[in-house]
This record gives structure tokens, C-alpha cells and sequence, in this order.
């Protein structure tokens, strides 16, 4: 076990950040609202604002850890960016354009713009105006089919990716000028146009979700709803793909808390860990919250198969795996849903700790750091 804190806050969160400084955490308790707790002196979690501006549910929150501010989008269509100011957060409504809910926002990684998914099938890149003191946005349209579900920046701060319930992860240049400077960019980036579709990756045929870089950018991942992982490795016009597929149910989520180590997040409410061996290749290793290890002998016939299982009401007992442990009820920290996974302390390029947020209402923060069995 390697969870530390467990803390119910809730009957239901849908998502959830961290202060720069890990005081305090700012949630959304399945509705309107965005709540803030700050941990006191005497170690106790102790309530202290409730943002209130949306008009349905918050579905996406990111709290920026070097401007301390707060973004928020909501299904009622709107994005707000959050300041504190003395001992209030006062808000201030960002122009989206969208017809349909925003679904996801996440700061990029100079936090001068944040990129908001919706279901408009469209990607909103937001930046501030100084001239006119208040955030705008620009849209990538019409290279969506369907709701965009996920977004994540790459460490060039141009690069955004996108995962859609069209099932597919698309990859596109975010530059703005004005906002972002050419050197950032690779000598083959320099022509790459605001909106433009560098890559499409058509590895599922399911929805898509919970697209993340790695620590250098230089691998993709993002889960199926098929009970599947991609890794994508050398994005551009000749990707290398790899797929893996697991027992038990699909991934919402994903981190990387290495740079050949991830761990993925969903409805089998345990966090289940992959990583690459000495030859690139990627395999699930084991559960974070039991201690046995998987063999290396995965056998492909029988995760699929168990995977129909399971969509068509069959028992699991009629399958035969060894990769994974035979009994795969809850009997663990999260009792529903896992819906995200938020790193906590990095120390060189390395999560030792983060945190995950579910549909039962709690905020978990799991240890990496002394656990010996767990090799980083």
C-alpha cells in the first residue's frame, strides 16, 4: 500500500488541483461550485473559500504553480481565471465562444495561455490581453469529430495534444504571435501555424481519453475505452506506436512519473502501473495498492477476451490470466471511479508522490518515494 493521506471530502469529486505550495486543494464536489480547502497548522483539512460563478458542473480546474491562478471551465460553456486578491479569489470571465460545455483546461507550461476542450469539437487556446485586460481565446476547429476529452502541453509550451470521443489523439502547433517566441521551436517547427494538425493518431477504435507527454516530450500516451494504452514514441509524419492492452476496465486517466514509468487511473479504482524495459517495449507491471508483480509473459488472447467479457456480462472466472491477480474487486483505498491524477513533488524530472481524485467523493495522495519494491 502506498497510499499516505486519504481524505473524504465529498460525496462526489469530478476534478481536482493542487496550490503551488500544496497547502491547500480546490475541488469541485459534482457541482456548480469550486471548494477550497487549506490544511491548518494542527495538520486538519479546514474549508476556507467557495468559488461560485458557474451555472452547472465544474468540469475542469488547474492551478497554475508559478502565477497562483486558478482556471476553471464548466458544461454551462464558460472558462474563469481565478486571482487571489488579500483574502479573496476574484474572478474574471475568459471569451470562449463555445456553443457546446467545455469539458477540460489545463495551463500550458509557461502559463502565459491554457487550452480548454469542449464539445463543440473544438480546442479554445486562451491567452491574455494586456492591452485590453481580460483573456481571449482562439479556436482549432474543424479537426474534431466529435467532444474533445482531454488536452496536454508539451515542454515546448507550442505543442498541444488532444484526445476526442471520435477515438482518435491528434497532435497540433498552438503559436501565437505575439505570445509565444520562435525559440521554442525546432528548426523543422519554425512554418508551423497556429491551428495546424501536425499528426493524427488512429490507434483506437473506442473514445479516447487522458493524453499525456513525458517528462521530455518525447514519448505520447493516451487509454481507449477498450481497456487499452498507446504509447506513441517520435511524433511527426512516421510515429512509433505501441498499443497494450490489460485486464479489468478502462482508464480515464494517465501520468508519467518517469520517463519509462506511468501510471493510469479509471474504473477499476485501483492505479495500475506500466513501464518500458531496457528495449523500449511497454508492459503493465502490477497494481499500486496490492504488492504482487505481473509475470513477463502477458498473454494478449486472453486480455481481449476478458475485455468482451465483461462488455457482454460473462464471468471473469472463465478467463485464465496470469499477467493479472484473479480477483479484481475494489477492496481498495478509491470505491469508485478514479477521474484524475495530479503529481505532487517532482525531484529531477520524477513524480514521487501525486494524487488522485474520484466519484466517491475522495482525494488520495499516493507515495512513490519509499516504497522499495517500487523501481523508478
Amino acid at each position: 500500500m502506498s497510499a499516505i493521506e486519504v481524505h473524504q471530502f465529498a460525496q462526489c469529486i469530478t476534478c481536482h488541483a493542487w496550490s503551488p505550495d500544496q497547502t491547500m486543494v480546490a475541488f469541485c464536489p459534482n457541482n456548480t461550485e469550486v471548494h477550497i480547502y487549506n490544511k491548518s497548522s494542527q495538520g486538519k483539512w479546514e474549508r476556507v473559500h467557495i468559488l461560485q460563478k458557474h451555472d452547472q458542473i465544474v468540469s475542469g480546474i488547474d492551478w497554475s504553480a508559478r502565477s497562483n491562478k486558478i482556471v476553471t471551465v464548466s458544461h454551462d460553456r464558460n472558462s474563469y481565471v481565478w486571482n487571489q486578491e488579500a483574502s479573496e479569489w476574484v474572478p474574471t470571465l475568459v471569451i470562449l465562444r463555445l456553443n457546446r460545455a467545455a469539458l477540460c483546461v489545463k495551463w500550458s507550461p509557461k502559463e502565459n495561455k491554457f487550452a480548454v476542450g469542449s464539445g463543440a469539437k473544438t480546442v479554445c487556446i486562451c491567452y491574455y490581453e494586456q492591452d485590453n485586460n481580460w483573456w481571449v481565446s482562439k479556436l482549432i476547429r474543424k479537426k474534431h469529430s466529435s467532444s474533445v476529452t482531454s488536452v496536454a502541453w508539451h515542454p515546448n509550451n507550442i505543442l498541444l495534444a488532444t484526445t476526442s470521443t471520435d477515438g482518435k489523439c491528434r497532435i497540433f502547433s498552438t503559436f501565437i504571435k505575439g505570445v509565444d517566441s520562435r525559440e521554442s521551436l525546432s528548426s523543422s517547427s519554425l512554418d508551423m501555424k497556429f491551428g495546424e494538425q501536425i499528426v493524427q493518431l488512429d490507434l483506437s477504435f473506442s473514445w479516447a481519453f487522458g493524453v499525456k507527454w513525458s517528462p521530455s516530450g518525447n514519448t505520447l500516451a493516451y487509454v481507449g475505452h477498450n481497456s487499452m494504452i498507446y504509447f506513441v514514441d517520435d511524433v511527426g509524419p512516421s510515429p512509433s506506436a505501441q498499443s497494450v492492452a490489460f485486464n479489468g476496465l478502462p482508464l480515464r486517466d494517465v501520468l508519467f512519473v518517469s520517463e519509462r514509468m506511468l501510471v493510469g487511473v479509471g474504473f477499476d479504482c485501483k492505479p495500475m502501473v506500466f513501464a518500458a524495459d531496457e528495449r523500449g517495449i511497454w508492459n503493465f507491471v502490477r497494481l499500486l495498492d496490492q504488492r504482487k508483480l505481473a509475470p513477463s509473459g502477458t498473454k494478449y488472447g486472453s486480455q481481449i477476451s476478458e475485455a468482451f467479457g465483461k462488455f457482454y456480462g460473462q464471468s471473469k472466472s472463465t478467463v485464465s490470466n496470469d499477467a493479472v491477480e484473479p480477483s479484481r474487486s475494489h477492496g481498495g483505498v478509491h470505491e469508485n471511479c478514479i477521474n484524475s491524477i495530479v503529481p505532487l513533488k517532482i525531484v529531477d524530472g520524477t513524480v514521487k508522490r501525486f494524487s488522485s481524485s474520484g466519484l466517491d467523493g475522495k482525494v488520495v495522495v499516493w507515495d512513490l518515494e519509499n516504497q522499495p519494491e517500487f523501481s523508478l
